[in-house]
């Protein structure tokens, strides 16, 4: 039977975890509740190198020393950098719990972030804005986010290109120190632990470790451009990136959105694919997706296509969107949320999917969430519902990006730019 806990430790962390005894594996997270987002204007990119380089080197250990000592217990470890919080997760065996925990403490603790790794870690950063430029899907990516979310939440995860020139160890140093502490700390975990050995890990581990009253806990506000730029490139197939304000992860209207958006691109059933891609043969690849910073939400639409076939794309795009207030089914809309509560079912079932989604839920509702309870709100929706969302959210303004040789009819025209530069 599992057995839930949310507890908020005295070093500060906040924990959520569920005991999973039948499985033989433990998954954890510390998320840091600092992001790209919460970097200094001038040393954008600081929060990925920290990620980068942490486990590098610490007071008791070299990097080589630390890697060997996580591949003594089979522990699978790895670090993501987000908008607004950067985390590190663990796959292990329960009876290497203890290890793993000691050996998180001691990088996120104790990093002395080794002047020469700083170094090639900031060499590798610029050999991936290099690459960016070659990868035209990533970069529409990257500039349609810049556009649609301000200046804050619009940020990228590698920075800026000329901060590079001037990024030094010290900076990592002093970022760290302001965002690595107790009260910015969420642990989730899921597996075969007994709930209060892990509480007494953790408080064994990070007492001490800065500041324990709660920060990082508000949100950064999304400065929405609407505004249609072209990015004039090379290139054989034609980007297009379309965003417009959604629904936050706290709100009503949320499970209504993602059902939409299951509607929309769900699977080889949905409309983007079987209309736009199958039925007129415009794209080379389609999609539409929501991402919800906390306290806020976008819906994107995305396409790869050829460029003299641009402008009737997106309208395609915007059409299917608006479609759905015209001719949308009870049954299409069933088959939808049927394999939404499918993938949340089947997903459960897993340590590592168990732990994420309690991240998530520590991270936007500051509580666990039954899984019960977003099924039952999933199978609740309507046409009606999908019909007032639409209603709400209208479409009049639209942040709109298109990278390749081709203007989109009414957008602005702008030179070639790099990935280093982007122009909006």
């Amino acid at each position: 039977m599992e057995k839930t806990a949310h507890k908020q430790l005295s070093c500060g962390i906040e924990l959520a975890c569920v005991e999973l005894p039948s499985r033989h594996a433990v998954t954890f997270e510390f998320r840091f509740l600092a992001g790209t987002a919460n970097e200094p204007d001038d040393h954008l990119g600081l929060s990925r190198l920290i990620q980068e380089t942490i486990d590098l080197g610490t007071e008791n250990f070299d990097g080589r020393a630390l890697s060997d000592a996580f591949d003594e217990i089979g522990a699978s470890h790895g670090g993501w950098v987000g908008r607004e919080a950067s985390g590190y997760t663990c796959l292990v065996l329960p009876e290497f719990l203890e290890r793993a925990i000691e050996l998180h403490a001691e990088f996120l603790r104790r990093p002395t972030f080794p002047d020469d790794k700083v170094r090639v870690a900031i060499d590798l950063t610029r050999q991936e804005w290099t690459a960016l430029q070659d990868d035209a899907h990533s970069l529409a990516d990257k500039l349609i986010g810049e556009q649609a979310y301000g200046k804050y939440l619009g940020r990228h995860s590698l920075g800026e290109a000329e901060h590079l020139d001037t990024m030094k160890r010290q900076h990592l140093v002093d970022h760290w120190s302001r965002t690595y502490h107790g009260g910015r700390i969420q642990v989730s975990a899921a597996g075969a632990f007994d709930q209060q050995h892990l509480v007494d890990l953790l408080g064994t581990h990070f007492d001490g470790y800065g500041a324990a009253a709660p920060a990082g806990r508000e949100h950064f506000d999304v400065v929405f451009n609407p505004a249609r730029m072209h990015h004039n490139k090379d290139l054989e197939q034609q980007q297009i990136g379309v965003a417009f304000p959604g629904a936050a992860r706290t709100d009503d209207d949320y499970s209504v959105q993602r059902a939409m958006l299951g509607i929309l691109s769900g699977g080889m059933s949905s409309r983007l694919f079987t209309e736009v891609r199958e039925k007129l043969g415009l794209v080379y690849w389609v999609s539409a997706w929501g991402e919800c910073p906390r306290g806020s939400g976008m819906i994107f639409l995305g396409a790869s296509t050829t460029p003299d076939r641009c402008d009737e794309t997106y309208r395609a795009l915007l059409r299917e969107v608006d479609r759905l207030s015209e001719d949308l089914t009870t049954e299409e809309l069933d088959r939808a949320v049927s394999g939404l509560v499918a993938k949340i079912e089947t997903q459960g079932d897993a340590t590592r999917a168990r732990c994420s989604q309690l991240a998530e839920d520590l991270f936007q509702f500051n509580r666990p969430m039954d899984r019960a309870e977003k099924i039952a709100k999933l199978k609740a929706v309507t046409v009606d519902d999908i019909h007032r969302y639409l209603a709400d959210h209208p479409r009049e303004a639209l942040s709109v990006v298109t990278l390749g040789p081709r203007v989109l009819e009414g957008s602005e025209t702008a030179e070639p730019c790099s990935a280093g530069e982007p122009r909006s």
